[in-house]
């Protein structure tokens, strides 16, 4: 319910010529105060992604970021929230010009052939199937051009546990082999991304999403600054995805050195913007939902999406 609110309400304030780092942060604070946000107990599952045009997925902005929303932009929000690590995880586009509509509505309608394709005992590249043949059903015109809408291949959607936002099954977006089968009690994110580029996504930019890796055992850390962040991001955010602009909110200074001394010992793990070709653009649509023995659940279905 604080996952609806909190983007029933960004999709009234999300205009034209906002900085993207007051729109993230206006979301956040919203997110907090609606799931009455309490330590590792409740608050945001992961880093608020918001990311433009040909960047799929992975990007917020990093503190002092001076990136604007414009009327032409395609932006992918995806935000998360949880109660006791457990997580609802999803995501819907903006876009103010039409000249997308058709692009939105692709990967809209993908998501939802994926979420009904989705059951127990269901193999997951059957899922996949299902959501590609819909997808690439759509072309969009740009500009007098005309795009066929791509899955992007090499991006999916993933089976979520308790804190752990992906819990090692992966639902791909296009055909394929995965036999593996969806089973009762389960809980997963169904995704889509829709391309007009290559439709397939590559690591670029500045990094700004981290995350503790979920089974790390202790390893001994010689710099202290490195001990010392550490022991702060097991205090806030354990194994939970965070992004720098939370740990300057927190009022930590000089902790890039010891960020990627723990990023090294592979205790925490770096997750880059993931971008396809330049001038593309890259929808997205995302819902999560849970697999009870008589029904399958959509826990983040709105009136919106």
């Amino acid at each position: 319910e604080c996952h609806r609110q909190v983007r029933k309400y960004m999709q009234s304030v999300m205009v034209p010529g906002r900085l993207m780092t007051e729109i993230c942060e206006e979301l956040e604070d919203l997110n907090r105060q609606l799931v009455q946000e309490n330590g590792l107990k409740a608050g945001i599952a992961f880093p608020t992604g918001c990311s433009l045009n040909h960047v799929a997925a992975h990007w917020t902005p990093n503190s002092g970021d001076k990136t604007v929303l414009q009327y032409g932009d395609v932006c992918k929000v995806d935000f998360g929230t949880h109660v006791n690590g457990r997580i609802i995880d999803s995501a819907w586009t903006v876009h103010f010009d039409p000249t997308f509509d058709t692009l939105a509505e692709a990967v809209r309608e993908s998501t939802r052939a994926g979420v009904a394709a989705a059951g127990i005992d269901v193999r997951l590249g059957d899922i996949g199937e299902a959501c590609q043949e819909v997808m690439e059903s759509f072309e969009v015109e740009i500009n007098g051009k005309v795009y066929p809408v791509k899955s992007v291949r090499n991006l999916n959607g993933h089976s979520i546990g308790p804190y752990q936002i992906h819990a090692g099954k992966s639902v791909p977006i296009v055909k394929g082999g995965e036999a593996t089968r969806m089973e009762e009690g389960e809980v997963y994110a169904i995704e889509t991304f829709g391309s007009t580029g290559k439709g397939y996504v590559k690591e670029d930019l500045e990094c700004s999403h981290y995350m503790k890796n979920f089974d790390v055992g202790h390893i001994p850390l010689r710099l202290p600054r490195a001990k010392q962040l550490l022991s702060f991001i097991n205090k806030n955010f354990d194994t939970l995805a965070f992004c720098r602009r939370w740990i300057d909110r927190a009022g930590e200074e000089k902790y890039l050195l010891a960020l990627r001394n723990l990023c090294d010992n592979g205790i925490v793990q770096p997750y880059p913007p993931l971008v396809d070709i330049k001038g593309s653009y890259v929808a997205q649509y995302e819902h999560t939902l849970i697999l009870r023995p008589t029904q399958k659940e959509v826990l983040s279905k709105g009136d919106d999406y």
